[in-house]
């Protein structure tokens, strides 16, 4: 009977099976870990105002807007309701007319556009057509109200324009248009924003 003695086997040590050890000097990435976002259930019906940015407005009239919007779908004004679009730089709006006054029940659609420097800047707020009959609104829909233009405040939001629109409507006491109604739409028939008009404001009961 005869053996042999084999020379013994060395053993090479790693970190882990199959795998080498890295260079001292390598560069290691490591994937981050997946996000997931979660947004209340009721914002899933304007998630598209929240995702899609106009890339005409400013990061602070972005994360305005953004705001603007939550808090509309928390606390939305009496009266409004904000009709999702997939465009936060324009929003339309319905107008319900206040009951116990000359516009109850009756139906109107805002259309607010905001500007690149938002809220340092008003926005443009029309009626869309047909416009409500009323002293301070034109048949084109412009309003003449003086916190959309003069007296606007970077502390206004959308939702206090509606009220003061809505209060605007309710205290009317006469559904008729302006008396240089005729003679403003025409000089505006070239597609001329309302902010761009030198309003008077003389009275403020109708």
């Amino acid at each position: 009977m005869t053996s042999s003695s084999a020379p013994p086997r060395k053993v090479r040590r790693g970190r882990g099976r199959g795998r080498r050890p890295p260079p001292p000097n390598s560069l290691r990435i490591f994937a981050p870990p997946p996000v997931f976002w979660i947004f209340p259930f009721f914002l899933f019906q304007s998630l598209p105002n929240l995702v899609i940015l106009s890339q005409s407005l400013s990061k602070i009239a972005c994360n305005r807007l953004q705001k603007e919007l939550v808090e509309w779908q928390v606390n939305p004004p009496a009266g409004f309701k904000h009709k999702a679009t997939d465009n936060i730089q324009r929003w339309v709006i319905e107008a319900i007319g206040a009951p116990g006054t000359l516009y109850a029940n009756e139906t109107y659609q805002l259309q607010v556009d905001f500007p690149e420097h938002y809220p340092m800047e008003a926005p443009q707020v029309i009626f869309l057509h047909p416009a409500p009959l009323h002293p301070h609104i034109y048949s084109n829909g412009h309003i003449c109200l003086d916190i959309l233009y003069d007296s606007w405040s970077p502390a206004m939001t959308v939702s206090s324009v509606c009220i003061s629109i809505l209060s605007m409507l309710s205290s009317s006491t006469a559904k008729q248009r302006p008396a240089d109604n005729d003679r403003y739409v025409k000089n505006c028939r070239n597609g001329r924003s309302p902010k761009e008009t030198r309003w008077w404001f003389h009275d403020d009961k109708v």
